[in-house]
């Protein structure tokens, strides 16, 4: 099949409301640029597939109205029928409905990969590799691929695919089940049994595979956009949107789609990958870590002393970071925000779930 029929849809919808407050609702995370090259994470994504596995004019990114402009300001070349806005954030199965029905009019044929806008890929040429590998696999079978990563450690910040057999040269498996992020000592069982991959969110399908498992396993999301293909281009385009969007529950693919259709495999692969989730994913990855285990991300000047295991991020580059005594700690200071706070991921997630209340709206 020529890649004329290959597409790419970048899910990048996300507020990103864990890594509050440097993501923020005005300016969530994929959006931001933690990268030596000084790209965001979306640009990152756009500029790793485009050209090379599929053609620029066929990549479709997918995000909320509110981040129009700063989805364009990223990606200037995007034509304005690549860019599909939801009016709200229901995750990422209505997200795929949506960007598979409007998709199936413009070219029924079409073969698609879909993934977050927010992951760091090492190893460009075989990530490429693999993705066009899948496409050309997805061309000719009925089934839905997703990308598993070969994993190098036991991390319960990932999921995990387990697959039905021993793979074969990289060739597409079955998979048996999926598993949501679990405790570290699972995760250790789950690496010494040999069967398990960690989740990419990558997946690779034919468009008419995709829509055929979402009106099998999620009616109460396709039924929502009965009529579409009436409206689509029409004056009752964005009345029908918002409609289906109103209506419309918030579940994720996996669970609406991947942990039911008796259509899935994987694809083993070895490229370099981390889904930056939370903190713990952002230290890892991201920051570089001095001598004392410290993640620093500063503009400015800092002093840093006696101080361990923590995370310092400051955004105004205007203040010098005098930090002394702390271990296992988050700092994050902003132009408008000063956090400090234990490392701890269940304490964090406590601790933010305050900002729903109405004195820190602003601050949201």
């Amino acid at each position: 099949m020529s890649n004329n029929h290959y597409y790419c849809i970048i899910m990048a919808g996300g507020i990103g409301s864990r890594f509050w407050p440097i993501s923020r609702e005005a300016t969530p995370k994929q959006f931001l640029k933690f990268s030596k090259s000084g790209k965001s994470f979306l640009r990152l994504a756009y500029d790793r597939l485009a050209g090379t596995v599929v053609p620029p004019e066929n990549i479709i990114v997918v995000s909320l109205t509110r981040y129009k402009e700063q989805v364009l300001e990223e990606i200037p070349e995007l034509g304005p029928e690549n860019l599909l806005l939801e009016p709200y954030n229901r995750n990422t199965a209505p997200c795929l409905a949506f960007a598979a029905y409007t998709l199936v009019n413009r070219d029924p044929e079409a073969v698609i990969v879909a993934l977050p806008s927010d992951q760091v890929i090492d190893d460009y040429d075989l990530y490429r590799s693999t993705i066009a590998t899948g496409l050309e696999y997805a061309a000719g079978h009925d089934e839905i691929l997703t990308l598993g990563i070969v994993p190098t450690r036991p991390d319960s910040n990932f999921g995990y695919i387990q697959m039905a057999r021993d793979p074969e040269d990289g060739k597409p498996v079955k998979v048996k089940t999926f598993t949501e992020k679990p405790d570290e000592e699972l995760a250790r069982v789950f690496i010494d049994s040999g069967e398990f991959l960690w989740n990419a969110g990558i997946f690779i399908s034919g468009i008419k595979v995709l829509i055929h498992e979402l009106e099998t396993h999620a009616p109460e999301i396709t039924c929502l956009w009965k009529g579409w293909e009436k409206v689509i281009g029409t004056d009752g385009e964005r009345n029908f949107i918002d409609k289906v969007y109103g209506e419309c529950p918030r579940t994720s693919i996996d669970y609406a789609v991947m942990e039911k259709s008796d259509r899935v495999s994987t694809i083993p692969s070895s490229f370099g990958w981390a889904d930056i989730g939370n903190w713990e994913s952002f230290y890892e990855y991201l920051a570089g870590v001095d001598g004392n285990g410290n993640a620093v991300s500063a503009k400015g000047k800092n002093l840093i002393q006696n101080t361990t295991g923590s995370i310092v991020y400051s955004s105004t580059g205007e203040k010098l970071i005098a930090i002394k005594g702390l271990e296992d700690y988050i700092v994050l200071d902003t132009q408008d925000i000063l956090m400090i706070c234990p490392r701890d991921e269940a304490k964090l997630k406590e601790f933010i779930t305050e900002l729903a209340m109405p004195d820190f709206k602003e601050y949201r």
